[in-house]
């Protein structure tokens, strides 16, 4: 991949080398996206598309230079982040360590049941700073939630559907104790393991169960028939990051694409927050039923193409802002996210966050790497230290460059969810968390994920004024 280097690590016990977690995840990552580009044809349209709008967004040279100073230029092109949903809690666990050998870990925890969507989820992804500079790529990950189906019989029935599957090649389990027990793979185990690793994400068009259980589970919902139905968690959609994606948008439609009517996430502003998310809509693909002839062959809705906008990360503050706003908009006379004036409220109501990168982080509402200029580096501690953080900032003394939300949005993701499912807008958003349920299964606890950007805000203080870090 552009801007991805070998790193190497050697343990001294047996002089054995081993791949680093970095350059195993752009190897699983490269090859991912290279599976998915012949699996959906479409896919590498859109990856056309993102690449000729980031293109002409890099013209501006402020943003060019923004993403150079951030270490973000290099990543552009190669970040993904893919999704999958999983049916037992064996299949999260196991999931876990396969993702751990790539250095990603489980951050966050989004309960999607917010929104109709009978499943709850994290994001394993790199954590450092250094990892997430060398490839951001993310996978969402949900689990079905049992307790969520109504119906006893139908419980049961997906249980016993799901207790029969082993999505992962006993190659694969295999490495990943390897990676484990041996502090890391080689090379050349390193590219088995990602050969491997992918058959668990590959499609199928075989489903497991006859074409009337099939359309038992989707009666009850479609995503416990996508879960339930198949030989594994296929890819169902990897994201490309665009940094303009209202004109991505414009440029799907102009090319035929049938790109979702709303924009996920908050709305257009001068300074991005968080994440905004687009996608085309689910492909109706080919299905083999088990015990059916060919010419019983039915279709699966599950794949899609989704892009994505990051913009700054908020602070707890922050984040309080932009739920209470977004809630402001979806509650208001129950109209959630429909109707062709849903833009124009959410515009309005975003009227109430600062929108230039000054007045937020003053207001303490987003979060910032600082570091010394080359002013701030000739003048000395004495005359710094009498000056609080904003006058360093102001006077030239210290940069400040936002830092970028790396992780998911629950709201948004089950819109995309619905939208690609073909499920009504749910109107409902009554939290029905269950994390200590999800963490259980996971078999570990998922990071705070701003606890995450906090750390890196407060280790760049450090690095660059101590003496403020210090107060």
């Amino acid at each position: 991949m552009p801007g991805a280097s070998r790193h190497l690590k050697t343990t001294p016990m047996n002089d054995t080398t081993f791949l680093c977690s970095d350059e195993i995840r752009t190897l699983f990552s490269r090859r991912m996206s290279e599976m998915y580009r012949e699996e959906v044809p479409l896919y590498g349209e859109l990856l056309d598309v993102v690449a000729d709008v980031n293109a002409q967004t890099m013209r501006e040279p402020a943003l060019l230079a923004h993403l150079r100073k951030n270490g973000e230029l290099e990543r552009i092109g190669v970040e993904r982040h893919g999704a999958i949903r999983l049916g037992k809690p064996e299949e999260l666990a196991t999931i876990r360590r396969l993702f751990k050998v790539m250095g990603m870990a489980p951050v966050g925890y989004y309960d999607l049941s917010v929104a109709g969507v009978p499943v709850h989820s994290t994001a394993f992804r790199p954590v450092s700073d250094a990892s997430l500079s060398s490839n951001p790529f993310r996978v969402f990950t949900s689990l079905l939630r049992l307790e969520l189906i109504e119906d006893l019989a139908l419980r049961e029935e997906v249980q016993q559907i799901l207790a029969r599957r082993n999505i992962f090649t006993p190659r694969a389990l295999a490495l990943v104790e390897r990676a484990e027990t041996a502090g890391g793979l080689t090379a050349a185990e390193a590219e088995e393991f990602v050969a491997q690793a992918l058959e668990t994400f590959r499609w199928h068009s075989e489903a497991t169960v006859s074409k009337a259980t099939y359309d038992k589970l989707l009666a009850a919902h479609r995503l416990i028939a996508d879960v339930a139905c198949f030989k594994g968690p296929h890819i169902n959609h990897l994201t490309p990051r665009t940094l303009d994606i209202d004109a991505a948008q414009i440029e799907m439609t102009r090319r035929g694409m049938s790109a979702k009517d709303v924009v996920e996430g908050p709305p257009q502003r001068k300074v991005p927050i968080l994440l905004r998310q687009t996608s085309f809509r689910a492909l109706q693909e080919r299905v083999a039923f088990a015990g059916e002839s060919a010419s019983e062959a039915g279709t699966h809705t599950a794949r899609f193409g989704e892009i994505e906008q990051r913009g700054v990360a908020l602070t707890r503050k922050g984040r309080a802002l932009y739920d209470a706003l977004l809630s402001r908009v979806r509650d208001a006379n129950g109209a959630g996210n429909a109707g062709a004036d849903y833009q124009t409220r959410l515009h309005a109501a975003f009227q109430d966050f600062p929108d230039d990168l000054k007045a937020m982080r003053e207001a303490g509402l987003g979060f910032f790497r600082y570091a010394l200029t080359d002013k701030g580096r000739a003048a000395g501690h004495d005359e710094l230290g009498a000056k609080s953080l904003e006058a360093l900032v102001d006077g030239g003394w210290l940069s400040a460059e936002p830092i970028t939300y790396e992780d998911f949005l629950p709201v948004s993701a089950a819109g995309i969810f619905q939208s690609n499912l073909g499920a009504g807008e749910q109107k409902s958003y009554a939290a029905n968390s269950a994390q200590a349920v999800f963490e259980a299964a996971l078999g570990a606890t998922v990071q705070d994920e701003i606890a995450l950007y906090e750390e890196a805000q407060e280790r760049s203080l450090k690095e660059a004024a101590p003496f403020l870090a210090a107060r």
